[in-house]
């Protein structure tokens, strides 16, 4: 015995129709009958665009032909790139390598900002200044590690702060 399944539902034949069956040809969709030629096709996806084609680079679309814009996902991985090419302008990254150096900053900004919050909260204040950065900094970081990031943060401080005038 055959199956046919339309939208959820299976009719199953079981002995030849007689002349007498006035559903002949007819199947089930959403509460209605159907005969052969009345029945919804499925929809038809688009074809995949060749390798080459510029639509390949387009956004992907909706059903009805609108455009849709895809999700935005924040993260590091364009900076971690331009780090990596002025230290080591040869060697590449994987993907999953990249993955895991973009967790790794997510988790070290965490703690920094954790630590800088408590750090505050100890002195009474309201905001976080330049200043709970850079001791959350060195009480996170080892010795020369710790070193390093102060100065490299210092003169991004100074570097950004334009006199008024």
């Amino acid at each position: 015995m055959s199956k046919i399944e339309v939208e959820k539902v299976t009719v199953k034949p079981k002995v030849k129709p007689s002349s007498k069956d006035q559903n002949i040809g007819l199947e089930k969709h959403n509460g209605q009958l159907l005969q052969d030629n009345e029945k919804e096709e499925p929809a038809k996806s688009a074809p995949s665009p060749k390798k080459g084609s510029k639509k390949a680079v387009t956004k992907a679309q909706k059903k009805d032909g609108k455009k849709r814009k895809r999700s935005c996902k924040e993260s590091y991985s364009m900076y971690v790139y331009k780090v990596l090419k002025q230290v080591h302008p040869d060697i590449s990254i994987s993907s999953k390598a990249m993955a895991i150096m973009n967790s790794f900053i997510n988790d070290i900004s965490e703690c920094i900002a954790g630590e800088a919050s408590c750090l505050m909260h100890y002195n009474k204040h309201s905001t976080i200044a330049s200043r709970e950065i850079q001791t959350a900094l060195c009480l996170l970081l080892p010795g020369e590690l710790a070193k390093h990031s102060v100065s490299e943060g210092t003169k991004a401080v100074t570097k950004g702060v334009l006199p008024r005038g």
